[in-house]
């Protein structure tokens, strides 16, 4: 056209393609060879399909979106052949339980992981809901010089075959609102700073470090200071050693010996401990259900919460109609009201 508008159709051997093309935002479909407007091959890979433009793009599909790279040579199998796709989430899954069976062995924290990931399996086969899958026997890789987003409503599972590496030019931060479990079936566990000092604290629970076969404690070169506001029991085959209230107590069913090259027996003396402080947290936390009127949960439900000095928290509802947990450090009252349509903090009244 006049405007440079075209729908153009090669069969000449070796050229066969389909353009279809806009100079608005250089916008084009280009089908077989990709060639350029002389015709020629824009590249050694210049074939199959481009969808481009300058402009913005959009892919949507309100059933379910399956973006493959398995090869399906000469259009001979179904739209949506998964097969590939599907057996590798079942090989996962079946990873995640076994590794999950063991952590419950070991008494470490069991998770409901390959449940999860068994439901969103079936959920996601042929789509028979609403999402996507991607899938690629060489591998998938995402990339962008600022920053990326994964986020849930629900969970979000990582399982590897191999291995899992994670590597940060800066800080590596995790938080969980409830706990955070870790365990190494076969080979042992590390926790090691190149520089600076090394923090574990229970802050409001007690602390258990157990060990099977030998326990050492080392400073190459410093000090080990073991300090207690109540009492230090050291205990072994019944003997023990019991500092309690400024007291030092020995007690043993069999017998005593003291080597050394002198005894002095002196005054009174102390020493105080460096009794670190532990800092205060968020002691109070609410959870919200949404019900509909006749009680029935409700799910998937987008909802926003405020507390009494209007910070917001927005989110939406699991399986069973629960909000996230809310979290303060003191009592205080909150609202949840559900969000129908667009929410402005001025409406939220009228959104219940």
């Amino acid at each position: 056209t006049w405007a440079n508008n075209k729908l153009r159709m090669e069969d000449k051997q070796g050229q066969e393609h389909i353009k279809l093309a806009t100079e608005y935002g250089k916008t084009q479909l280009n089908l077989g060879h990709i060639v350029d407007s002389e015709r020629q091959k824009r590249g050694d890979n210049g074939e199959g399909f481009e969808l481009r433009t300058d402009s913005w793009g959009a892919v949507r599909a309100g059933k379910g979106l399956f973006i493959s790279a398995d090869a399906q040579n000469q259009a001979s199998g179904q739209v949506l052949d998964m097969d590939a796709a599907i057996a590798q989430l079942e090989q996962a899954i079946s990873l995640a339980k076994s590794l999950n069976k063991a952590a419950h062995t070991a008494k470490n924290e069991a998770t409901e992981a390959e449940a999860q990931a068994g439901r969103l399996n079936d959920s996601l086969k042929q789509l028979q809901r609403a999402g996507i899958i991607q899938s690629a026997p060489d591998g998938i890789a995402t990339a962008t010089p600022q920053s990326q987003l994964h986020t849930a409503g629900q969970h979000i599972h990582h399982i590897s075959g191999g291995d899992a590496d994670i590597s940060a030019g800066r800080n590596f931060t995790a938080h969980a609102v409830e706990s955070v479990n870790l365990f190494a079936q076969s080979s042992g566990a590390k926790l090691q700073a190149n520089q600076g000092k090394v923090e574990i604290q229970a802050q409001n629970d007690e602390m258990q470090i157990n060990a099977l076969k030998d326990a050492t404690i080392t400073s190459s070169a410093g000090k080990v200071t073991v300090a207690a506001k109540d009492e230090i029991l050291l205990t072994s085959g019944g003997a023990y050693i019991k500092i309690k209230d400024g007291n030092i107590e020995l007690g043993c069913p069999k017998m005593v010996w003291v080597k050394c090259a002198g005894f002095q027996v002196m005054g009174p003396s102390s020493a105080g401990g460096n009794m670190q402080g532990i800092p205060a947290v968020e002691k109070y936390d609410e959870q919200f259900v949404l019900l509909s009127p006749s009680g029935k949960p409700k799910k998937k439900a987008q909802y926003v919460i405020i507390d009494k000095k209007g910070n917001e928290f927005f989110g939406t509802t699991d399986e069973k109609g629960r909000a996230a947990r809310i979290h303060t450090e003191n009592q205080e009252e909150l609202e949840i009201f559900e969000i129908f349509g667009t929410y402005t903090a001025e409406n939220h009244s009228e959104q219940d």
